[in-house]
């Protein structure tokens, strides 16, 4: 019988990172599933689903927390089997941009839960205006809501607190 982990890793960013990780996980008999990976202020950070016989879990989990001693820092999350509900979800794309300020993220995270929006992936990131050299916060965030779902209402809930943070939101399905 195997077990999943979700393996979640940061070091400071340098090449060979991803070649240590996977030739760890694999020399140890594990199968690297899933993965996102991202640059961010000067770090190399990410999440991987790797999937292992129950024999050889322990000496993964050892040989990934040596890396340590590279600086690698890793924890691991044994993954829970769970009945998946029977639902029909609708995959939503909302892009928000606007001038950068405190709160903006916990502002639309919290408006998309009220509406009963799932975020399954969220990026963000400062970028130069087009017009001028004003930096803008720009948001990619991918979320499920179900099919059953009013996407008025979300729209509108998503035109209040635009309006409220100064910023741009458009939704495409």
């Amino acid at each position: 019988m195997n077990t999943s982990y979700v393996l979640s890793f940061s070091a400071q960013d340098k090449p060979g990172i991803v070649e240590l990780l996977s030739n760890t996980i694999s020399s140890n008999g594990g199968n690297w599933l899933e993965s996102a990976m991202s640059h961010l202020a000067g770090r190399f950070v990410g999440i991987v689903v790797v999937d292992v016989a129950e024999e050889s879990a322990g000496a993964l989990v050892e040989a990934t927390a040596g890396l340590s001693s590279q600086g690698i820092t890793i924890s691991f999350e044994v993954i829970e089997d769970e009945v998946q509900e029977e639902t029909e979800y609708l995959a939503l794309d909302v892009v928000l941009t606007g001038h950068d300020r405190p709160g903006i993220v916990r502002d639309i995270a919290s408006a998309l839960a009220r509406q009963g929006a799932n975020i399954e992936d969220l990026s963000t990131e400062l970028v130069s205006g087009s017009m001028s050299a004003e930096l803008l916060f720009k948001a990619d965030i991918h979320v499920s809501v179900k099919s059953n779902a009013d996407l008025d209402d979300l729209q509108e809930a998503l035109e209040a607190i635009a309006e409220d943070l100064m910023v741009d939101i458009n939704i495409n399905n």
